[in-house]
């Protein structure tokens, strides 16, 4: 009987397995399929993605042959911009020696000998930029980000300004003097009283005030900024500086009681030929109005200001059209 019918070991119908049906069904494809070709590198090794360890390090690529540079993937760079991009941070904050060598041209005298200077000043101007590249990322306070291009052209304006306003300085401050012993034009000799207030209107990133402040600490200086989060990178500066006896005023300078200050200094202003008279009604009698200016608006502001008495405008160094004008408000009769 079962020699007639034949035993399952000949049926090709019947399973290997007693309690697995067998259906005359095409094989399954997708374990027989031809696998793709892995790639690989030059060496004939394969390139295979492998897990970052937990401390950060890449693993050793295994087409890296030994002595060979480590291969880092995008993902794993830290990232990190040069200074003078705009979402920068900061990396090699700049030697003072190097802001010394920038700022000669504008602290240079006639007779072409160098002001005794101390490393101070421009200690405190590397920190001051570093902290103007950090906040720049988030709020604007200025176009230029190449931290050599912020030395000359905003501390070099500011530093000019105060060499013509404080020529000289005593020496018993509480920060070294920059400047002492050394000749000038008795027109500005002019020391600076510990009294002597100065106003920078429309300070934004400080430019020229705090400037002016760190070449002669004793003034009083009072920095006018209407917008807030500018005012708040002014206390955040004044406060990694350690300057003392400033103050920051968040408001409009029309706010402000007339006939306050002794000096206001005006640079890069919106609305120039509206904040000037502006600017004007805070001086105190004999007070002086110092512009920073291009030549284009030398026209505009002796015709705003007729009653100030104007000193021939001072050429700022390395600039084509940029001055130094200085006014004097007359006292009345």
């Amino acid at each position: 009987m079962l020699s007639a019918v034949g035993s399952s070991k000949d049926d090709p119908t019947q399973s290997k397995h007693p309690h697995t049906r067998c259906h005359d069904h095409k094989p399954n494809r997708s374990f027989h399929h031809k696998p793709r070709p892995i790639p690989s590198t030059d060496r004939g090794c394969p390139i295979l993605a492998r897990p970052l360890r937990k401390s950060g390090i890449p693993r050793p690529h295994p087409s890296r042959a030994l002595g060979d540079p480590p291969v880092v993937l995008p993902s794993q760079i830290t990232r990190s911009f040069p200074i003078g991009n705009r979402n920068s941070t900061i990396v090699h904050p700049m030697h003072p020696a190097r802001i010394a060598e920038l700022l000669h041209p504008f602290l240079q005298q006639t007779n072409d000998r160098r002001p005794t200077a101390n490393d101070a000043l421009y200690q405190h101007i590397s920190t001051y930029i570093d902290l103007l590249l950090h906040w720049n990322a988030r709020i604007n306070l200025t176009a230029i980000r190449d931290p050599e291009e912020i030395v000359t052209r905003h501390f070099g304006e500011s530093l000019f300004a105060a060499r013509h306003l404080f020529p000289l300085y005593p020496v018993s401050s509480s920060v070294f003097p920059v400047v002492k012993d050394f000749d000038v034009d008795v027109a500005e000799a002019q020391s600076p009283k510990p009294e002597a207030r100065l106003a920078d209107l429309g300070s934004g990133a400080g430019f020229p005030g705090i400037p002016i402040k760190l070449w002669a600490p004793e003034i009083a200086l009072t920095l006018i900024e209407s917008n807030q989060k500018k005012a708040t990178f002014l206390r955040e500066l004044t406060r990694a500086i350690t300057l003392t006896d400033i103050n920051i005023q968040n408001v409009r300078a029309e706010t402000l009681p007339p006939a306050t200050f002794d000096v206001v200094t005006l640079r890069a202003v919106e609305r120039f030929p509206q904040v000037l008279p502006v600017a004007a009604s805070l001086l105190a009698p004999s007070g002086r109005l110092a512009l920073l200016i291009a030549s284009s608006q030398l026209t505009l502001a002796h015709s705003a200001l007729p009653h100030l008495a104007w000193h021939p405008p001072l050429p700022i160094p390395e600039s084509k059209s940029r001055l130094l004008l200085i006014g004097t408000l007359e006292p009345q009769k």
